[in-house]
C-alpha cells in the first residue's frame, strides 16, 4: 500500500510554515494529512508555531507564551519567506493560526485527512499545554477512543516522553507517536525506551535517524509500532523510506512527493 503523506507545518516548501497558505496548499496539494506544532498563548489558547519564540518566523521578538492572541495577530508571520500569498489563501494578518482554526479548515475539507499534532516541550505551561488541547478538542466533539473529529484522524506527537505519557491517560496507545532524533533532545533516552516497550503506537524517526538505526527501527515495527519519517524530501530519502515499508511520510513538499511515488 501506498505510504500516507503528511505535510509537514502545511506545505512549508512552498509558503511559510504553519500560516493558513501553507495549510491550504496542502489540502491542494492532496496531502492525506497535515501536522503542526503548538504552542500557549499568554491567554492560553493553542497557536501553531515551533519555535517558543517569535523572532525566526515572524517580525515579533520575544517568547510566544509572553503575548496574548490579539497581540499575536499583529505581527507578520509570511513576509520571511519572501513568497507572495494569493489573495485567495489571505491576507498577512490573517496568516497565524490556532489551533481551532486549523480544525475548521480541515472539517471544511470535504474528505477524511489526517492531523498529526506536536507538543513543544519544555514549555512554560508545562502539561497545562496538553490539557487545553484536549479540552479545546473534546469542546468539538473529539472521540478520544477513535481520536477521530467529524473528517479528522487525530494523532499526537512529542520528543517529550513526559509529554505522551501524561496524554496515555486518556488517549489510546494507537494514536500516540514518539519522535526519535540523533540529536539528544531526551538526553535519558526515554523515547527510545518507549518504543521499546510498546507504549506508544507510532514511532517518529527523522530521516537521517532512520538511515543510521535501520535494525532498531525495524524491531519497533516488527513489533507493531506504525513508521512516520520526517522530513522526507528528496527521491533518496524517500527510496529509503520505501524500502524500510514506512507507513507515512512527513515532507515540506507533498505535490512534489505526490508525484515521485506515482
Amino acid at each position: 500500500m501506498e505510504p500516507l503523506i503528511y505535510a509537514h507545518r502545511g506545505s512549508s516548501g512552498r509558503f511559510a510554515e504553519h500560516t493558513r497558505a501553507a495549510y491550504l496548499q496542502a489540502l491542494a496539494d492532496g496531502a492525506d494529512g497535515v501536522e503542526c506544532d503548538v504552542h500557549l498563548t499568554a491567554d492560553l489558547q493553542p497557536v501553531l508555531l515551533h519555535d517558543e519564540t517569535l523572532e525566526r518566523t515572524s517580525n515579533g521578538t520575544g517568547p510566544v507564551s509572553g503575548f496574548t492572541l490579539a497581540q499575536l495577530r499583529e505581527f507578520d508571520f509570511c513576509s520571511w519567506k519572501g513568497v507572495a500569498v494569493p489573495p485567495a489563501y489571505g491576507g498577512a494578518g490573517e496568516q497565524l493560526l490556532t489551533l481551532a482554526e486549523l480544525l475548521a479548515m480541515l472539517r471544511g475539507a470535504g474528505r477524511e485527512i489526517g492531523l498529526a499534532i506536536e507538543f513543544k516541550h519544555p514549555s512554560p505551561f508545562g502539561t497545562q499545554l496538553e490539557e487545553q488541547t484536549l479540552a479545546l478538542l473534546r469542546s468539538q466533539g473529539w472521540l478520544p477512543e477513535t481520536s477521530k473529529l467529524g473528517n479528522i484522524r487525530i494523532s499526537f506527537m512529542s520528543f517529550n516522553a513526559e509529554s505522551l505519557q501524561q496524554l496515555a491517560r486518556s488517549v489510546p496507545t494507537q494514536f500516540l507517536c514518539q519522535l526519535v532524533s540523533d540529536v539528544e533532545v531526551d538526553a535519558a533516552g526515554e523515547g527510545e525506551r518507549m518504543l521499546d516497550d510498546g507504549r506508544v503506537g507510532l514511532a517518529g524517526p527523522g530521516v537521517d535517524y532512520l538511515r543510521d538505526h535501520q535494525e532498531r527501527v525495524r524491531r519497533w515495527a516488527a513489533s507493531g509500532a506504525r513508521l512516520r519519517v520526517w522530513t522526507v524530501d528528496t527521491p533518496a530519502e524517500l527510496e529509503l523510506c520505501l524500502r524500510m515499508g514506512v507507513q507515512e511520510l512527513t515532507t515540506n513538499r507533498p505535490a512534489e512527493l505526490r508525484a515521485l511515488l506515482t
